[in-house]
């Protein structure tokens, strides 16, 4: 829209300037040549003298004119740009909201390091994985963590897995030097 308004403009300054140069047969001496500041344009008019008021008003009420527009653009900018903001802040409310139903229902998963892993930390990762989802005896986590890389003492392991049996991670059944270790309850209940 705001190029209309320059082309209009344009327009009107070249009709004027052919409006003039079609009567400016005379002698050049009675053609006038102005700078015309206004605001933030500036013009430069060549014409007559006689039609100087005129081609001059009619400069001034287009630049008026762009001006006006201008400002409902810039009002009607600031508006959009108001409800675009809101927009976001919805839609990041919206994603909160639907990240923290969904941690409700899966928590987020805690990420191992790679180097520093515990005994009780790669137990923690099979539980979570559902490992302990049917009933494992003492040498089984133990031969698990040893095929997943980790060699610790089986006193370490017997150790974690009473931890997690306490804390009510896992539940044991069975009678001294066979306990069988079990999941006691799901990941997503969990304390952690």
């Amino acid at each position: 829209m705001i190029n209309m308004v320059s082309n209009k403009f344009i327009e009107r300054r070249t009709l004027t300037n052919i409006g003039c140069m079609s009567e400016s047969l005379s002698p050049p001496s009675n053609e006038v040549k102005i700078k015309l500041r206004h605001r933030d344009w500036e013009v430069e008019i060549t014409c007559l003298e006689s039609k100087v008021k005129q081609v001059v008003e009619d400069v001034l009420s287009g630049i008026d004119t762009s001006t006006t527009l201008m400002q409902g653009l810039n009002a009607q900018i600031a508006e959009f740009q108001k409800e675009i903001n809101s927009l976001k802040l919805q839609i990041n409310t919206d994603v909160a909201y639907q990240e923290g139903v969904k941690n409700l229902i899966e928590p987020p998963r805690r990420e191992m390091s790679k180097g520093g892993a515990t005994c009780r930390g790669l137990l923690e990762k099979l539980w979570y994985e559902g490992y302990f989802g049917a009933e494992k005896l003492l040498g089984e986590v133990h031969e698990e963590l040893s095929r997943l890389g980790y060699n610790y003492d089986r006193t370490a392991v017997s150790h974690s897995l009473t931890d997690m049996v306490r804390e009510g991670i896992l539940t044991r059944v069975g009678t001294m030097r066979n306990y069988r270790y079990l999941q006691k309850r799901p990941y997503s209940e969990s304390p952690l």
